[in-house]
């Protein structure tokens, strides 16, 4: 697991990679090749833990708002494109779309040493929006299809407060070879 720093997107220039993908620009937004085999996962119910997924991010401290809207070439069982909020490897929240079973559904997983992870059936998706606000010690987690902004509640958990975070989009290919995710809005706001 590695960390590259000082990349400029999205009007800021701060931005750092946690496990750097193989194949990314910054052209006309974030575009995101995942490398094969990549996911964020810990122990429950698969049994093993995984770090290897990619999210650019910045770092954050205190109470932040994240949304992120973005399209994906889904293609492979557990494809998965959306945001983290990444603590270190025992703590974090991804949420986004993935494709289960050829199912798209709207996903979080929290992890706090073990993950758990939640599903609401999207239909057919094209453009998805995921929000996700940090107030104290709870992220409360948000999505919208298509033009519709994240107002629809996924997701109420507990976030370890005031401790610098990794916030920002996220890509991983669990079990194919990889696929591409185009993030054209991404905004992170403090309190």
């Amino acid at each position: 697991m590695g960390i590259t720093t000082g990349i400029t997107a999205f009007d800021r220039d701060d931005w750092r990679w946690l496990n750097e993908p193989r194949t990314w620009t910054t052209e006309d937004g974030l575009t995101v090749t995942s490398d094969p085999e990549t996911d964020f996962w810990r122990t429950t119910h698969y049994g093993y833990d995984r770090d290897s997924g990619h999210v650019l991010g910045v770092p954050l401290t205190g109470d932040f708002t994240i949304a992120a809207s973005f399209t994906a070439d889904y293609a492979a069982q557990y494809d998965q494109a959306g945001i983290a909020l990444w603590l270190d490897d025992r703590n974090w929240i991804k949420a986004g779309v993935e494709l289960v079973d050829d199912e798209f559904q709207v996903s979080t997983v929290v992890t706090r040493d073990f993950s758990d992870w939640s599903v609401v059936p999207a239909g057919r998706v094209g453009r998805v929006t995921i929000a996700a606000v940090r107030e104290g010690d709870a992220v409360t987690v948000r999505y919208g299809v298509g033009d519709t902004e994240p107002t629809t509640l996924l997701r109420l958990a507990y976030f370890p407060p005031a401790a610098e975070t990794m916030v920002g989009v996220m890509v991983a290919a669990p079990t194919g070879p990889g696929f591409t995710a185009r993030f054209d809005r991404v905004q992170v706001t403090t309190a």
